[in-house]
């Protein structure tokens, strides 16, 4: 069985416009809410710290780094995903990355089944399914899928559809979630596994940057390998 986590632990996630940062010490959570994405100022940084403050902590006092995997936000992923590399690094604790809709599936409190949703762009939604047993406790049944809107019904298969952050039908839904970070103990620890590779982790952004496609579709060939388009 995985070991539980120590007990100074920053959580990051940045997969939706809304992200979130956590940290989690034995006296309990210090959380903050950021609002992410284009039109915005990046305070994730900020938001660290503030967190970090108010749990009279400093950075190289972090024992272990929590990062949403995603997918989602090609340009938040990242952002968030260089933050944690950097802590972890500076700090010489490991760096944990857990999937970004299994995060959001912490705020659920009815057990049952279920199936969050997520903007995947281009008329798409990132979809991940979880049952959460008796305990509480948050289990992915299956891989995070990408389907168009009208399949969602079809994928849930008699499981409560869940929004991340924003639907693009509101009335569709009977249940909308922000992404959560501060309740990530709520995870089934079979999730956490092995800590990822500073050197080489990335996120799973789950498509390709906006940019990369639109340089492939003017050039009419693939991106070459090692080259990179702007970030979308």
């Amino acid at each position: 069985m995985t070991p539980p986590l120590p007990s100074r632990v920053l959580v990051l996630e940045a997969s939706t416009r809304a992200g979130a940062v956590a940290v989690l010490t034995s006296a309990g959570a210090v959380s903050r809410a950021v609002a992410l994405g284009a039109g915005t100022d990046d305070l994730l940084w900020a938001a660290v710290m503030e967190a970090l403050a108010e749990a009279g902590m400093r950075a190289n006092q972090v024992e272990a780094v929590v990062c949403g995997d995603g997918p989602g936000s090609f340009t938040s992923l990242r952002i968030a995903a260089a933050l944690a590399k950097g802590v972890a690094h500076g700090a010489g604790c490991p760096l944990y990355a857990v999937p970004s809709l299994l995060l959001a599936a912490t705020v659920l409190e009815r057990p049952g089944g279920y199936l969050l949703h997520a903007d995947a762009i281009r008329g798409e939604r990132f979809a991940q399914a979880v049952t959460i047993d008796a305990a509480g406790v948050v289990e992915a049944q299956g891989p995070v899928q990408r389907l168009p809107w009208a399949a969602l019904d079809a994928a849930a298969m008699g499981r409560v559809r869940v929004a991340v952050v924003a639907s693009p039908e509101p009335d569709a839904e009977g249940v909308l979630v922000m992404p959560a970070a501060h309740r990530i103990g709520r995870l089934d620890p079979r999730l956490w596994g092995a800590p990822v590779p500073l050197a080489t982790w990335e996120p799973a952004y789950g498509r390709l940057a906006e940019a990369q496609v639109q340089w492939e579709a003017r050039h009419g060939i693939p991106l070459p390998a090692g080259d990179a388009a702007p970030a979308s």
